[in-house]
């Protein structure tokens, strides 16, 4: 799926470069702007932002329930890592209303 239409980037792409960033260190704290970076991109619109952030955080729980790291450890982590949902605004979605959501 095409999560960023500026700079066509898909789903899988994203996936891959959030796992590429957790394998080097675990504990870093992964931001849109991190991935894009990496993927040698940049945020044109950042209307995909949310679509990150929340791609970011599937990835990142699924790749801690594969490890072998403490509860509480995973838990504090994963908590920094919701709090980007209110820094990138999850009330809209690329500039739409909630219900017109794209992805």
């Amino acid at each position: 799926m095409l999560i960023c239409h500026c700079n066509l980037i898909t789903q899988k792409e994203i996936e891959e470069t959030i796992v590429e960033l957790l394998d080097q260190d675990p504990w870093t704290l992964i931001v849109p702007a991190k991935v894009y970076h990496r993927l040698q991109k940049r945020g044109r619109c950042c209307g995909c932002f949310p679509n990150v952030v929340e791609t970011i955080i599937r990835v990142t729980e699924a790749y801690y329930a594969r490890s072998e790291a403490s509860g509480d450890d995973i838990v504090s982590h994963l908590d920094r890592v919701r709090e980007l949902r209110v820094q990138f605004g999850s009330r809209t979605h690329e500039r739409r209303k909630a219900g017109n959501r794209a992805a």
